[in-house]
């Protein structure tokens, strides 16, 4: 049975790396029925937190990346890192260096297979001898992850590239303890638009900050397995499910995948639309929590569920409708509301709209065509002027639906807002 491990250090948040290891671990284990197992690697406790480690449980719960066995604790195990590394002292391929126990690296070239890069051949006559054990007792890195790979039957590390000098370390140490090591998988980087290693600049930050940023797990699943792996098709609109079905460590590459902002907002869109109308309601309530009417909050959700790619861009547009202070979008301003005449036609407007009743989009759109055709002006000449006045900027939904939503003595007070500023007067 494939058994597989992530295994975080509770020394910061996860970032969009390592949550890219866990889902491929993750992908990998509900690809081949297999059991996906979660090792908190905690050794350095003066760096390690609880607030990190409950902010990794979350993120993975969250993420929906559940795991089968553990969470297992370093600081937990070792007595077991210390009786592996007397097997090794009384075998003679470790010695004492006062309290500190060192393995002895041999001068030889190991051949490493890894299913990503093919064989892999490492010169140990480069490499130092390697701290088992530390003189404060607590094991280095590298031994501690061989013995709890062996203890837990871990059968496939699938990790970063970036751990590929520390494999023939490991490799050296399972031939001394005669323990077959596992299948190893390296992944290939995640690189930013500057084909360097990903850095904040262009999007390493914590899920906890993509939540933040109105993404859905869904569509972080979704994206995140397109980044290094290939589904065998053109197609990347997925489901976790559809993604489990097709997942192949054979299908990885092994050249640095680039992180596409405009791509995940694109997915996360498509999710969103993918989401029920009851869905999208309660998500954004929970993103928002509004202080109104459920039943116009739920009006308001049904307009731009077709429209917003991510929940932030949605709170946004809900504060345009409920602000009492609307923020005018400059160039739109510069293009629509500076023009000839353009403070006599809203003007007018703001007339007409105070006498319509019920203010229902369908009177709303009816009032407005009339005063087109009387006025003789073409529609954008009153559409546009009208959409900015009302919602600050040059892109909305559908101006007529808007203004409904808003409720007329909204409209009203903002078209008086702006005809007083005095725009486009002749």
């Amino acid at each position: 049975m494939v058994r597989v491990r992530f295994a975080p250090s509770p020394t910061g948040y996860l970032h969009i790396g390592s949550v890219r290891t866990a889902l491929f671990n993750w992908l990998y284990a509900r690809s081949q029925a297999g059991v996906f197992i979660l090792r908190i690697e905690d050794t350095d406790q003066k760096r390690s937190s609880d607030v990190y480690l409950e902010e990794i449980i979350a993120d993975l719960k969250w993420l929906g990346l559940n795991w089968d066995e553990g969470p297992y604790f370093q600081t937990n195990r070792f007595d077991i890192y210390r009786s592996y590394a007397q097997r090794l002292l009384e075998k003679e391929l470790a010695y004492k260096d006062g309290e500190a126990i060192i393995f002895k690296i041999l001068d030889e070239k190991i051949k490493i297979y890894d299913l990503v890069h093919g064989e892999i051949e490492v010169d140990n006559t480069l490499i130092d001898d390697l701290v088992l054990m530390k003189s404060d007792g607590s094991p280095a890195y590298n031994f501690a992850c061989v013995v709890d790979d062996i203890e837990m039957q871990i059968t496939h590390v699938i990790r970063g590239d970036d751990h590929i000098s520390n494999t023939n370390k490991q490799a050296a140490v399972y031939d001394a303890l005669g323990v077959k090591p596992p299948k190893f998988a390296h992944v290939p980087l995640i690189l930013g638009p500057d084909k360097a290693p990903l850095s904040k600049r262009f999007g390493a930050v914590s899920i906890t900050d993509y939540r933040q940023m109105g993404y859905l797990p869904q569509a972080l699943v979704n994206y995140l397995s397109l980044l290094g792996w290939s589904p065998g098709d053109n197609k990347e609109f997925m489901t976790a499910e559809e993604i489990i079905k097709k997942f192949s460590l054979k299908r990885i590459n092994k050249t640095g995948a680039e992180f596409n902002q405009d791509k995940l907002r694109w997915i996360n869109g498509e999710h969103i639309r993918k989401l029920t109308l009851d869905e999208f309601v309660k998500i954004g309530m929970d993103f928002i929590r509004p202080e109104c009417d459920e039943a116009w909050f739920r009006k308001f959700a049904e307009l731009y569920h077709p429209r917003v790619k991510t929940l932030v861009e949605f709170k946004e547009e809900f504060g345009i409708f409920t602000s009492d202070d609307v923020q005018y979008n400059e160039e739109a301003v510069e293009k629509f509301l500076k023009k000839d005449k353009v403070s006599s036609i809203l003007s007018i407007t703001r007339e007409r709209l105070e006498k319509v009743g019920p203010f229902t989009q369908e009177n709303i759109e009816k009032e407005s065509r009339a005063l087109i055709e009387e006025l003789k002006i073409e529609s954008a000449d009153l559409i546009h002027p009208l959409r900015v006045a009302v919602t600050g900027k040059a892109v909305s939904a559908g101006v007529f639906e808007v203004l409904a939503l808003l409720g007329k003595d909204k409209v009203i007070k903002r078209l008086e807002r702006v005809v007083g500023a005095g725009y486009g007067r002749e």
